[in-house]
């Protein structure tokens, strides 16, 4: 089966657009008038009466492990990435430039990609990413293949940032993948089921972390960045070939909807404004990503200083163990009644974990407290995703979770972007001088990482604050508020909270 089912002629369909992606006529949204469980303004876009929950929950099933699948290729070819440059150059401006441009360019991509999905087909819109990413590693193949290793790895030529943005923007493709999972979370799972359902994507993330860390370091140390790239483009059209199968009936065309172009950042804007209290949720988490930029900077230079690449991977995979931990829990107990407090409990404990575990150069401490740490993240993640499907209807869905998306993966480059040269050319070498290594002992011990201890220390305490902070202010009482009226079907309650 490679289309989804047909379902009755609801609505008129235009052309299809540039992206070779069928595409309803677009008409401005009706306001929503009920808490029902799609929250749909066109309740025609979706007939769950067409299989039973059971039946739904399998094609998710096959979506998650299919999304799954081709995060894990990403991340694996990704995280190859950044495993070779280090190595090669032993440079954390390169690591910290690497990350910070994947995150930026996800940043200016993301409302494009939540306007795409709003407008389209969910799996329509899947299969268009897995082909883009397919194309763009096959480009990375033979452009490696081609150019000598000395020109790759030199900044200052332009191969490395060629080579470096090929592999990045079919990485970056594939996170449309990501947004349309979330809407898929709402047209399959019922209400009560979807904060199990986030978990569940918790998980997958974890498994991406644990799968990706162990073969990206195995792969860099024992086969080489070459056949690190075969191995992406080998799963990557596995996973182009599997969506292939799946079908999803209920989507009996894309929701009408007011999403205009291909950039629509004011609809965007519009559809997050329509909810009280969403628009500050929104910004609590991209503070929380400024704090998470910095261990995206530092984190891999601080376990290669302490490990060995192969090592490396394998102690990191441990640790994101805690990434399935965290997900299997939310997917049997799912989030409470009140999925933001549970959020912000969260962030404060990763805040105390994200502060401790670096005070000492001890290699249990690291690796515990980066499986503490993401044992949390997954609650943070699907607690956001829980509140948007519950208060925001379907056909402005992509937008919300794009507009998120663009928000909070902007937060981290920047914070990489300023850290990374900072610690390399100010915070590392003072911790190393005998000056630095003698004041800073008392509080952080000795060790050769000390100045990235203290840097993760700072950025920990910040984050605690911040998050008990955010339990004081009205916005979180209204967002609790309009969470509980929708999730008890209260008439408008989104609407009017």
């Amino acid at each position: 089966m490679t289309e989804q089912e047909p379902g009755p002629p609801r609505a008129a369909a235009a052309p299809r657009g540039n992206a070779g992606l069928p595409e309803d006529v677009a008409v401005p949204s009706a306001p929503v008038e009920d808490g029902l469980a799609l929250r749909l303004a066109d309740p025609g876009a979706v007939d769950t009466s067409l299989r039973s929950p059971e039946q739904r929950s399998r094609t998710f099933a096959g979506i998650l492990v299919n999304t799954a699948l081709a995060n894990i290729t990403t991340s694996y070819l990704w995280f190859a990435l950044t495993f070779w440059v280090y190595i090669q150059t032993r440079n954390v401006i390169a690591t910290g430039v690497v990350g910070g441009a994947y995150m930026l360019l996800i940043a200016l991509s993301s409302i494009s990609f939540g306007t795409f999905v709003d407008r389209y087909r969910k799996l329509a819109v899947m299969r268009f990413a897995a082909g883009f990413t397919l194309v763009m590693f096959l480009l990375s193949g033979v452009m490696f293949l081609l150019t000598p290793s000395a020109l790759l790895l030199d900044l200052a030529k332009p191969w490395f940032w060629i080579f470096m943005l090929t592999i990045l923007v079919g990485a970056v493709v594939e996170n449309m993948r990501n947004i349309a999972l979330s809407t898929t979370v709402t047209i399959l799972i019922e209400p009560e089921r979807r904060a199990n359902a986030n978990g569940l994507v918790g998980m997958v993330q974890g498994l991406m972390f644990i799968v990706t860390s162990v073969l990206s370091g195995l792969s860099v140390g024992l086969l080489g960045m070459g056949w690190t790239i075969v191995v992406a483009l080998v799963l990557t059209a596995l996973a182009c070939a599997h969506l292939l199968t799946l079908r999803m009936p209920e989507e009996v065309h894309a929701a009408a909807t007011d999403a205009q172009g291909g950039f629509d950042l004011r609809g965007s804007l519009a559809a997050v404004l329509a909810i009280s209290g969403l628009f500050a949720l929104i910004l609590f988490s991209t503070f929380n990503n400024f704090i998470g930029g910095v261990y995206m900077a530092l984190m891999d230079p601080y376990g290669l200083e302490m490990f060995p690449v192969e090592l490396w991977g394998t102690y990191f995979a441990l640790g994101a163990s805690g990434f399935i931990v965290g997900g299997a829990l939310i997917g049997k107990f799912g989030l409470g009644s009140n999925p933001l407090r549970t959020m912000l409990i969260a962030v404060i404990l990763m805040g105390v974990l994200g502060a401790v575990f670096t005070l000492r150069e001890w290699a249990w401490l690291y690796i515990a407290g980066i499986w503490l740490y993401l044992v949390l993240v997954p609650f943070v993640e699907a607690a956001e995703q829980t509140v948007i499907q519950q208060v925001v209807p379907l056909n402005r869905q992509g937008r919300v979770f794009g507009f998120a998306m663009a928000f909070e993966s902007a937060a981290a480059p920047i914070t990489a972007f300023l850290i990374a040269p900072i610690a390399q050319v100010w915070i590392i070498p003072y911790a190393r001088s005998a000056e630095g290594a003698a004041q800073l002992a008392p509080l952080l011990g000795e060790g050769s990482s000390r100045g990235i201890a203290l840097v993760f220390l700072v950025a920990g305490i910040i984050m605690i604050v911040a998050a008990l902070l955010a339990f004081l202010t009205p916005v979180y009482r209204r967002v609790s508020a309009t969470y509980a009226r929708t999730a008890a079907g209260e008439p408008g309650a989104a609407n009017t909270a």
